[in-house]
């Protein structure tokens, strides 16, 4: 059969990528789906070749848009870290009441399901593996403490902002992840009502003379 007669045979190699494979939603898919992978899987677990099948993609297109399972995580990270970018925003509205805002911030975030259970996978996969917390480390330094730190008008910015984050890392640990009594079932107003007077302090209180 010539050219002319019918088809050209398609040579073989790879098939080419239909635009449902490749189009504009397939890095959100690839996102969505890497969520899931860490969320069920963990890091260490977790692939690129999972990924993208649960994405319904190629793995080259993971690899095309992300690169590495490291960058891949990274990417994951930042997606789910936007409500929490928030906190930024908290803060520098002023001091008076940032310790309470902030507060309220986080158990808005956390009290969530839609945005609980991918944080939660983001901190278990950093819990278990140091490179998930090496990029979690930098991800917090740079999107959240670094420019938290710069509406701070107290000695040691970086540490008071640090502690602050620590302190409520440390409840959402106890709360969410171990799901310590009484603390896991508490009411977030208790537990806001306690909590902000010390983020007040860590954020706002100077060094008695």
């Amino acid at each position: 059969m010539t050219a002319a007669q019918g088809p050209a045979r398609r040579g073989r190699g790879r098939p080419s990528r239909t635009e449902a494979e490749s189009g504009p939603g397939a890095r959100d898919r690839i996102l969505a789906a890497a969520r899931e992978q860490f969320s069920e899987r963990g890091y260490d677990k977790a692939s690129i070749r999972g990924i993208a099948k649960a994405a319904g993609v190629d793995s080259a297109l993971v690899h095309h848009y992300f690169g590495t399972k490291d960058e891949v995580f990274a990417a994951a990270i930042e997606v789910t870290f936007e409500p929490a970018q928030g906190v930024v925003d908290t803060v520098g509205e002023g001091m008076d009441g940032a310790g309470e805002r902030l507060a309220r911030f986080f158990f808005s975030v956390w009290e969530n399901p839609a945005t609980r259970t991918p944080l939660l996978a983001i901190i278990r996969s950093a819990v278990t593996h140091e490179a998930a917390a090496k990029i979690l480390r930098a991800f917090v330094m740079r999107r959240l403490i670094e420019r938290v730190e710069a509406d701070l008008d107290v000695p040691n910015p970086r540490f008071r902002a640090e502690l602050a984050a620590s302190h409520m890392v440390g409840i959402a640990m106890v709360r969410y992840v171990v799901k310590v009594e009484p603390l896991a079932s508490a009411d977030p107003e208790e537990i806001i009502e306690l909590v902000a007077p010390t983020l007040q302090r860590y954020l706002t209180e100077q060094p008695s003379e």
